[in-house]
This record gives structure tokens, sequence and C-alpha cells, in this order.
């Protein structure tokens, strides 16, 4: 199976050999590649739409992986007995209803979490400082036109201050991806204009891909 830059990132941040939980799994298919190449032996796909899961279980099938995967229909993890798995995967929605699920969701500790937010990175973000999580990869990559974050995370047990500069930033070390950037510093500017003081997170990114030209 071949996925797209987007979803290649995230299975690239499973850890391998983990049991993972793919909340949201659309049509499972991190689970069935993750399994398909070996880097996994089992999975959990959940969603809450009985149609993509429908459409996860016809892949499931058609590859001969029903005993490694297991489809679950789930609000969040709320049908996932999650003492079973290792590392959960949110990927292709908001940041906040990613914040909202990991909140949901009960003890995390243990836990690696891979994060995809589709919008509103800075909420995931600071979900996870708030909770004494620590951003290892934090990855900012364009697919097919459209601009993505992909992150992981494990937890310490260290509560960072979640300011507007962490969130917005977080633990991105390459800045190379301008029109990212700026349409982050455009959205920020007109937030500006309707009262919010960004003027220290614009700031930083202006001064972070100046640097990086």
């Amino acid at each position: 199976m071949k996925l797209s830059k987007r979803l290649q990132a995230c299975a690239a941040l499973v850890t391998p050999g983990c049991r993972l939980a793919d909340i949201g799994c659309d049509h499972g298919y991190i689970p069935v590649y993750l399994v398909q190449s070996g880097r996994i032996t089992a999975a959990i796909a959940s969603d809450i739409n009985e149609r993509p899961l429908s459409a996860c279980r016809s892949l499931v099938a058609q590859c001969g992986y029903e005993a490694q995967i297991t489809c679950v229909l789930s609000d969040g993890t709320e049908k996932l007995d999650l003492d079973a798995v290792d590392d959960l995967l949110l990927a292709g929605m908001g940041g906040e209803l990613i914040a909202s699920i990991l909140s949901a969701a009960g003890d995390l500790r243990g836990k690696h979490l891979v994060l995809n937010p589709m919008t509103h990175p800075e909420l995931a973000r600071r979900w996870l400082y708030e909770n004494g999580f620590e951003i290892a990869h934090d990855l900012i990559l364009e697919d097919a036109g459209h601009h993505y974050s992909v992150l992981d995370a494990a937890y310490t047990g260290h509560y960072t201050e979640a300011d507007d500069v962490r969130c917005f930033l977080g633990n991105i070390n390459d800045f190379s991806d301008r029109a990212y950037f700026e349409h982050l510093l455009r959205y920020l500017r007109k937030k500006q204009k309707g009262g919010f003081d960004y003027r220290e997170v614009i700031a930083a990114i202006e001064e972070k891909i100046n640097d990086d030209c």
C-alpha cells in the first residue's frame, strides 16, 4: 500500500512493534500499511461513523488482516481498551477535536501520541503542554498543495507554560515551508485586527523564517 505524504509522515512516527489505536481511522490506510510493512503486528482501528469504519473493515478483510486489526465503532476512545495499546494516532481532524478526545480519554501517562491536526495545531499543542506531555517531532510538510502539521509526544510529567508562542511554534525546527508560515502570519494578523494580541507570535515567526532564508 502506498500512503500519501501526510499519512506516511504519521506512520513514520508510530513506535515500531507497538500496539496501535488509530482513532478516527477513516479507511484504515495507516494500520493496514503498518501491519503490511511489518512495523507493527496489531492495531485497533476506530471511527465514530459507520461508513468509514465499514470501508476500513473491507480493506482489512481484503488484505487478510482480520486477526491483526480490530475495527471498533467508537466516539473517541469511549469503546477502546487503552490498557491494550501503546500508541494513539489521531489524524485528519481539527486540533480542537483532538484536544477534546484526549481530554475525555482519561489517564494517558505511558502512551505515545501521534497527532495530525488539520486545523488549529496550536490547540493540540496547548493540550499536550498543559497535561505534562513533551513534543518530540513537530513537522510541517506539504502534500498535494496543502500544508500540514504532524507531531508526536510522550508524557514526562513536566507541565509547561502554554503561552501563545509555544503553542503556535511548538518544537518546530524546520521553518523552510514559507507558504505554511506566511499563511499562518496572515491568519494571526487578521486576528490581531479583531482584538487579539499576537504580536509576540508574529515577531517570533518572522524571525524564524528570516533566519531560515
